[in-house]
């Protein structure tokens, strides 16, 4: 009997400290999370110095937790890997410096993951991915169409050129009043509201697949502040409804083009704003009509945001291609994939 592949896996690269244990790449058997959120609430978004701090807190308790709960020592481990971009760098820089320090002192190989790969392995929890695959990745500093002729090869086809859907969503969070992240609250406001505001679609028409979010941000604060200056109540429910239907309307269009161009099996939704019920339906809903032969692929909720098990899953691809780092990784914060 072969012996079971057991990586541990760090992802510190924002507000999360997580380290988990996944068995053969595709089998969670801890996926313990620190969330930071509460200390950032009261900021309006996340402070990089107190993130770095928390992760110092909180790195080694996490990971005892992770291995006592996968029932693991660290002699049963096959590899360490660990987030090293993108991300904030003094918060990276806790995670790289526990894998190494471990990968070290227990003679294990060290697996570096690209965080945005660690989104898109998220959906191998579901089922196993088929190449060639389109990501879309919808994320609080990302949005991007991600294209993958195989396992561990990414090429970007369109990125937005300003706002990430997730910071427009914090952005225009602010303004109605909603405690960040913002995005969950949305989401239940737009469902229970009409588009009655009609914002603009950015860039849909143009051929390309690139996105932007700013200037329906913009519109979004002017029409607010209008309402204000004129004494005027708006609707809180429109409002949000109008600027998701705007949001996931571009996503959806910008997609499809996409899937229109690049023929591929699956689609993967990934990202911390791939937890959104708007996207995920409007989504199910369009490639049902249009590419029903196309398998759409949504991680679960609880895989959506930032976690060690989507890191680990992205290794067990790395770790086959025998792509290892030594002593000498670095947190590399504007880490990217090639673009097409």
């Amino acid at each position: 009997m072969d012996k079971r592949e057991l990586i541990l896996a760090f992802e510190s690269s924002c507000d999360e400290t997580s380290v988990a244990v996944i068995e053969n790449g595709d089998t969670i058997l801890s996926n313990i999370i620190a969330t930071q959120i509460n200390s950032h609430q009261r900021f309006g978004g996340v402070v990089p110095e107190v993130a770095s701090r928390h992760h110092v807190e909180q790195i080694t308790l996490v990971i005892d937790a992770a291995l006592k709960e996968a029932d693991v020592t660290y002699d049963d481990l096959t590899a360490v890997a660990v987030t090293y971009g993108p991300g904030l760098v003094g918060a990276l820089l806790i995670g790289v410096s526990a894998a190494k320090a471990i990968a070290y002192a227990h003679h294990l190989p060290l697996i570096p993951v690209n965080h945005m790969a660690g989104h898109i392995y998220a959906a191998r929890f579901v089922k196993p991915l088929e190449f060639p695959l389109l990501a879309l990745l919808v994320s609080g500093g990302h949005t991007e169409l991600v294209y993958m002729a195989a396992a561990g090869e990414y090429e970007i086809i369109g990125e937005t050129r300003d706002d990430a859907a997730g910071e427009a969503y914090d952005k225009i969070g602010r303004v109605l009043g909603v405690p960040y992240p913002a995005g969950k609250e949305i989401d239940r406001l737009a469902h229970l509201g009409q588009d009655t505001f009609d914002f603009p679609r950015a860039m849909v028409k143009e051929d390309n697949l690139d996105f932007s979010f700013s200037g329906l941000k913009s519109a979004f604060i002017n029409t607010v502040h209008h309402a204000d200056q004129i004494g005027e109540t708006l609707n809180r429910e429109d409002l949000a409804a109008s600027f998701q239907a705007a949001v996931v309307d571009t996503l959806v269009q910008k997609t499809v083009k996409a899937l229109e161009q690049y023929p591929v099996k699956q689609l993967v939704l990934a990202g911390g704003v791939a937890a959104n019920q708007g996207l995920r339906e409007a989504l199910t809903n369009q490639l049902a009509v249009s590419f029903p032969d196309i398998d759409l692929v949504m991680p679960p909720i609880r895989l959506t945001g930032d976690n060690g098990a989507m890191v680990g899953a992205a290794a067990h691809v790395e770790l086959m291609k025998h792509h290892l780092a030594d002593q000498t990784l670095n947190a590399e914060p504007g880490l990217a994939f090639v673009h097409a």
